[in-house]
């Protein structure tokens, strides 16, 4: 159970030496502000404590409204926050900085053109992330923040621009789902009157209710018979409306709002006074943040239409979310938690195989190809190419998915493949990974990857296409080495020549009479983009024969 990030009763760990604390941080580039957590890690329990916390409200979902995109003050004022924000990760000498951006980034027609822009003048990387994949690194985080008692709970993040809500127990993420509808989005697109006028509440309630039906649906679905799982809530909305409840009670401020319990009685009643005041009647109210006032209504009545839909009586609030996911994601990744649930290598992986499936994929020639894509990955590693182990998950990724396409057509299918991996939301991948993915499938046939293409032009940095453009061609390889879909080849071994710049290939094959001759044919075909690619002479040599084979 990853609550027991919590605990002590974890008995985890990976072999390998780790120190003794090691400190991160992670940045959340949301809709309505920018939030960093710094955090120290002990790897003996494993668990981590926050030790810095930074926020700033940038209003990256402000977009322009005739073109959708960014605009230029913005991104300045977002560009200094987290140069300020890298200065104090510094301060306490963090060893990495991870970073992710939401839906606000993820829509606007220049959100990559900003990411580059970010990583140009910061030489700071940023993961742009699918509303899925930004529920699962919630649940993530809740999971390590909350105790789940081996029960299902419910979570729902309201943030700027999107509601997520979720289906979890301490094993797994049973739904994960993410609606367009946000506190800053609904009040900038639905709310114009000061008090909101009556027929704008109506309609804000309404559009709130009809948009998030399909999730609370989803969510119910998967909740089995006799179970009663409690919500719990995240985000600036629910913290906000818990610290002014607490204070309206009690005249103080508890000492963390973890645990802290709306009801939906309480809300309700919230919605109707805020509804009633002007925004700086509602910065009046004693523990409202001034840049939370404008934007607290839309955010209640998403708050209270979820709780009416999903029939619970309270919420539970609690402190971590998707910052605190990022973490949680990280040190699964890099092997701090002993991965009893199967969580990242195997999230990604089921995700492919999920995937697979619903594009009828054939298993059996997907593993075959991804085999002999990541053998010639190990065996040149380090002659011809110095990448590492996550560029080779997105090479097997692709491996399985390259064929996926012919569930459009068998017609341009390695193009149809693209689309479908583009726009599939794979989990455990951030956006520039599926693109990643996307590109290699494309680029397993026909054209190798060309500037004048738009989804090869999409890989906004030079590393991400030598990526594509390197290992599709090893694709290219590997998918020769099963033309006909029957295992023919048994395994392949690559040598590699420097003085003559040859690399090659003996071909062992599954039966001795067999003489592989399409698949020795293909190879041949297919050899020229890796020639071209690693400045290499590609020579294929049949095992029974030991001769190279000329076509």
């Amino acid at each position: 159970m990853l609550n027991a990030l919590v605990s002590a009763d974890w008995e985890s760990l990976s072999t390998q030496s780790v120190k003794q604390h090691r400190i991160i941080a992670a940045i959340d580039l949301g809709t309505n502000s920018l939030h960093m957590v710094v955090v120290k890690i002990d790897p003996t329990l494993p668990s981590f404590s926050i030790i810095a916390r930074e926020k700033e409200t940038v209003r990256l979902g402000d977009r322009d409204i005739t073109t959708g995109e960014l605009k230029p003050e913005i991104i300045a004022k977002a560009i200094a926050t987290l140069g300020r924000f890298q200065e104090v990760a510094k301060t306490f000498d963090a060893e990495t900085i991870i970073a992710v951006a939401t839906s606000a980034v993820r829509e606007a027609p220049n959100g990559k053109d900003f990411l580059h822009q970010i990583e140009t003048e910061l030489n700071l990387s940023v993961d742009l992330i699918s509303g899925q994949e930004e529920a699962r690194r919630i649940y993530l985080g809740v999971l390590s923040g909350m105790e789940f008692n081996n029960q299902p709970q419910m979570i729902i993040d309201i943030g700027g621009g999107s509601t997520e809500i979720i289906l979890g127990d301490s094993h797994e993420p049973r739904t994960l789902t993410s609606t367009k509808i946000g506190a800053v989005r609904l009040t900038s697109e639905l709310i114009k009157t000061d008090p909101i006028s009556n027929s704008e509440f109506q309609y804000l309630q309404a559009y709130a209710r009809g948009m998030l039906e399909r999730s609370v649906e989803e969510v119910l679905a998967n909740t089995q018979f006799g179970e009663s799982p409690r919500l719990i809530g995240t985000s600036g909305t629910i913290e906000t409306l818990a610290l002014i409840q607490a204070r309206d009670n009690s005249g103080s401020v508890p000492s963390t709002l973890n645990g802290y319990e709306l009801s939906l009685k309480d809300v309700r009643e919230w919605v109707n006074r805020l509804r009633k005041l002007s925004n700086s009647e509602r910065a009046a109210i004693p523990g409202m943040p001034e840049k939370r006032a404008e934007v607290i209504l839309a955010g209640a009545v998403i708050l209270q239409e979820a709780m009416t839909l999903l029939g619970v009586e309270s919420v539970t609030a609690c402190g971590r979310s998707l910052r605190e996911g990022v973490i949680v994601d990280w040190m699964l990744a890099h092997g701090l938690i002993e991965d009893k649930l199967r969580y990242q290598s195997s999230v990604r992986q089921r995700s492919v195989l999920k995937h697979a499936d619903k594009y009828h994929i054939k298993l059996e020639y997907s593993d075959r190809v991804a085999a002999f894509a990541l053998s010639l990955f190990d065996q040149t590693q380090g002659l011809l190419h110095h990448w590492g182990v996550n560029e080779r998950q997105l090479l097997w990724a692709a491996a399985m998915l390259h064929n996926c396409g012919h569930y459009v057509s068998h017609s341009s299918h390695h193009k149809h493949s693209y689309y479908l991996i583009r726009n599939g939301e794979l989990l455990g991948y951030n956006e520039t990974e599926i693109e990643i993915i996307a590109n290699l499938a494309r680029y397993h046939r026909k054209s190798p990857p060309k500037k004048k293409h738009e989804n090869y032009r999409n890989l906004l940095s030079k590393k991400h296409r030598q990526i594509v453009s390197q290992l599709s061609s090893i694709l290219r390889l590997a998918v020769a080495l099963d033309r006909r879909q029957i295992g023919a080849i048994a395994r392949v071994e690559c040598e590699y020549y420097p003085q003559f710049q040859q690399v090659n290939l003996l071909i062992s094959p599954s039966h001795p009479d067999d003489d592989c001759a399409l698949e020795m044919w293909s190879l041949d075909y297919k050899k020229g983009v890796f020639e071209a690619e690693f400045n290499v002479k590609l020579v294929a040599n049949l095992e029974a024969s030991k001769v190279p084979v000329q076509y």
